[in-house]
């Protein structure tokens, strides 16, 4: 995996030799070049490693989005804004399996940095009120459910967030669900 700035590096020298291949005549290698600009101009927004880990999770694969996650050595510096905030949704999901602090240090991370979609905004707001909620924060729990349910603008999470609320309402015996 390349550093963010080292990938547009490339897809400038691969533009100035597509301009030198058209220049020499050579249309089929300025276009091929072109395309491969594409490429990478598309890794750079979309990261490779978190596209892969997207796709094991889709599987339910915990341990290859990971493994996929893991290869990413430093987020700082190989991803941008927006791929920063994915990771660090990523990251807080696969730790909500077994170290909740660490899982709510990177779901707030993710907040920080924005996600693109509100239904992933909405999701990470929905994991955070589950974790105040088993750490016995009901305020804060209960103020990221209005936050979750002002982002579940297509109702997906509807069904999650009624149920939470419903546990809140219980008191302490509330467990921590992962969604």
């Amino acid at each position: 995996m390349f550093n963010k700035n080292i990938k547009l590096a490339i897809a400038a020298l691969l533009f100035i030799t597509a301009v030198w291949q058209f220049t020499e005549g050579n249309i089929g290698n300025g276009i091929c070049l072109l395309l491969l600009i594409g490429i990478v101009i598309l890794l750079y927004f979309k990261n490779e490693y978190i596209i892969m880990a997207f796709l094991q999770l889709r599987k339910q694969n915990f341990d290859g989005a990971t493994k996929w996650l893991d290869k990413i050595k430093n987020p700082d510096t190989a991803l941008v804004r927006k791929q920063q905030g994915y990771y660090n949704y990523l990251k807080g999901l696969m730790l909500s399996q077994t170290n909740l602090s660490a899982a709510e240090k990177h779901l707030k991370k993710a907040v920080e940095f924005g996600l693109s979609m509100d239904q992933d905004m909405a999701m990470v707001k929905l994991n955070l009120a589950g974790i105040a909620m088993s750490k016995n924060r009901k305020m804060e729990a209960e103020k990221l459910l209005i936050e979750a349910k002002k982002l579940d603008k297509q109702g997906m999470l509807k069904d999650q967030i009624k149920m939470m609320k419903d546990q809140i309402k219980k008191g302490p015996q509330v467990q921590m669900r992962r969604y």
